[in-house]
């Protein structure tokens, strides 16, 4: 289900005030768990932090993933594979 336009992007409050505080600086990192915040053209360039539940995995936002939310980038859920049997 689409947020109303009238609203605006949600952003978490304490996401904004983290980047305000790198002051843009590209080398920054910038640790968050909010994956429910949508990507704006202002932090295209930008390396976040996002906490998948278990460690915090790096992702560099680049243009294709702008209007796009950060948990649709982040694996939250380990792939399964069966295990080989030793043959004797």
């Amino acid at each position: 289900m689409k947020r109303v336009k009238w609203k605006g992007p949600h952003i978490s409050r304490k996401l904004l005030k983290k980047i305000e505080d790198t002051n843009y600086n590209p080398k920054n990192t910038i640790k968050t768990t909010s994956k429910n915040s949508i990507i704006v053209p202002r932090f295209v360039g930008l390396k976040f932090q996002i906490y998948n539940g278990k460690t915090f995995i790096t992702l560099k936002v680049i243009e294709e993933m702008l209007h796009h939310k950060f948990g649709e980038f982040i694996n939250t859920r380990k792939q399964f594979s069966y295990k080989k049997k030793k043959k004797k």
